[in-house]
């Protein structure tokens, strides 16, 4: 979508990503054409609900300028995400940058727990085991597929 402000003023290379269940980092960088004191606001909603959230904690380049923000206790749901940024510049307009974004898809999971591995040398076998990683959006296990490396020393 087109919005009123000077061009190249909005922000560029927005990306968030999902980590250790809950936590949220969203980082972006200044528009190219926009003025020295322009200053970024991140708000953002999941689509089940009404309420809108604008950043708690931003995350801000040695200028004060903020190019980040860092969320707890965000919660996954299937239906999308909706991201806004606007900026505010005394000297003139800012572009609005937005982005719907399935927050499934940029979850960075956790590695899988509670491995234990178990040889027997009569046998000469070995049994490995561990629990599925820990994930905010579903319990179902057949998401998973695993390999394993092993080296010999």
């Amino acid at each position: 979508p087109v919005f009123a402000g000077m061009n190249g003023s909005a922000i560029e290379n927005f990306s968030c990503v999902i980590y250790n269940i809950s936590f949220m980092n969203c980082t972006w960088q200044a528009g190219r054409g926009a003025p020295e004191d322009t200053q970024y606001f991140l708000y953002w909603k999941n689509l089940r609900d009404d309420d809108v959230m604008e950043c708690e904690l931003y995350i801000q380049d040695e200028n004060g300028r903020n190019t980040g923000c860092r969320f707890h206790n965000v919660s996954i749901d299937i239906e999308k995400a909706y991201f806004m940024v606007n900026g505010s510049s005394k000297d003139s307009l800012i572009q609005i940058y937005d982005k719907y974004i399935q927050l499934y898809t940029i979850e960075k999971l956790m590695p899988p727990s509670n491995v234990t591995v178990n040889c027997d040398e009569i046998k000469n076998d070995c049994t490995i085991q561990w629990q599925r990683p820990q994930i905010s959006h579903a319990n179902i296990d057949s998401c998973f597929r695993y390999e394993i490396n092993i080296n010999y020393k």
